[in-house]
């Protein structure tokens, strides 16, 4: 059976609808980066999903290939994520998403090497013809953080955030989203097949102890 990471980490991906505090440790990731409003048609926010997944699906079908990486096993895909931020904007405005700067992620599974990831923009670039220069290995540490699953539309997250604040609160942390940690999103649906008031979204908030 392919190893799923939303089964075997359910502490990441699957939290209950009531805030908890997380430690995450370090990831690589699929990456690509932009801006603008993510609901536009043709916007970079669009194109980075599908650069993301020509790369995620040329790594996992490598088996069926000549190119053979080091202790691959067979697994699921794991979800769309996204960092999000607004430059000079305290928290996020969802009135102005022309502003909102993003880093779409997949995560790697960890047998993926960077020579691996190399090969992959390269085989995927040849055989889909099509530019994914703009497609980047992360490695990302977010360490501590508070997160909740929401559930309903995008644009009524902020009710689930002010429960997320006021818990990390009363346990005695605080906020630290900075330039280098950021609003993170991990999307547990597909927004075109469910209905935007079963959509399931981790949200997941940086903090540091007071």
């Amino acid at each position: 059976m392919a190893f799923d990471y939303k089964k075997e980490y359910k502490e990441f991906y699957m939290p209950k609808n009531k805030p908890s505090i997380v430690d995450i440790p370090t990831m690589n990731y699929i990456a690509v980066r932009g801006s603008g409003n993510p609901n536009l048609e043709g916007s970079e926010y669009k194109e980075s999903i599908g650069l993301l997944y020509g790369i995620a699906f040329t790594i996992k079908m490598s088996k069926m290939g000549d190119y053979q990486i080091e202790g691959y096993f067979d697994y699921v895909v794991p979800p769309l994520e996204g960092f999000w931020w607004q430059e000079n904007t305290k928290g996020i405005d969802y009135a102005h998403k022309e502003n909102f700067k993003f880093i779409s992620i997949i995560r790697l599974p960890d047998f993926v090497k960077k020579v691996d990831f190399d090969w992959a923009v390269s085989e995927a670039s040849k055989k889909k013809k099509k530019d994914f220069s703009k497609v980047e290995f992360l490695t990302y540490e977010e360490g501590l953080c508070v997160q909740c699953m929401h559930i309903g539309p995008i644009d009524n997250e902020p009710a689930t955030i002010q429960l997320m604040h006021e818990y990390m609160r009363k346990e005695g942390y605080e906020l630290d989203i900075t330039e280098k940690r950021f609003h993170h999103e991990i999307y547990l649906s597909d927004a075109r097949k469910v209905a935007p008031e079963r959509l399931k979204t981790v949200i997941r908030h940086p903090i540091k102890k007071v």
